[in-house]
């Protein structure tokens, strides 16, 4: 790719630099979780997670459909946005990657911890409750181990835009 794009044909230039990557996932604790139904239709909902060990973390009730859905087909994706994140605006991670349902009782304690104190502080008072809140009959913890990513980081986009358009015309091969 030029140094002045002509168009956004090719934006792999764009790519989020793993330092800042890894610096959003930990600041982060909200993602979108995708995975695929019965009949093939991607579906996704907005989740809490960790990111541990190179990992993604995430918990629900073990009769949501996307329980059994990652039983029966473990690909999944998760995206992570800096909105709402103490980074800058216009960052994103995308990780494609499969699935493990965990419902054993020492990834579930672990897990709890993790989470609520992500959430509500470490030692807080309402991270304790929430550990004993999310701990219900049915619960089970999702792992993701990522397999392909695709990071975008919107600052570089527009600072080469910004170049670009203020090239005089003439310069850009009109």
């Amino acid at each position: 790719m030029s140094e002045h794009p002509e168009n956004y044909e090719d934006v792999s230039a764009y790519g989020l630099d793993v330092d800042v990557e890894e610096r959003l996932l930990l600041a982060h604790n909200e993602c979108t979780f995708i995975w695929s139904n019965r009949e093939g239709w991607p579906v996704g909902v907005i989740m809490s997670y960790v990111w541990r060990n190179g990992r993604f973390w995430l918990t629900a009730s073990g009769q949501r459909a996307r329980i059994s859905a990652v039983r029966r087909d473990p690909r999944v994706c998760v995206v992570v946005t800096s909105t709402g994140s103490p980074l800058p605006r216009n960052k994103a991670i995308t990780w494609k990657g499969t699935c493990v349902v965990h419902d054993d009782r020492g990834t579930l304690v672990w897990f709890y911890r993790e989470l609520s104190d992500a959430l509500y502080g470490t030692g807080s008072t309402m991270a304790d409750r929430f550990v004993n809140f999310l701990d219900s009959p049915r619960r089970v913890v999702l792992e993701i181990t990522p397999t392909q990513r695709i990071g975008y980081d919107g600052a570089k986009m527009g600072r080469a835009t910004k170049a670009w358009m203020t090239t005089p015309s003439q310069e850009q091969g009109e």
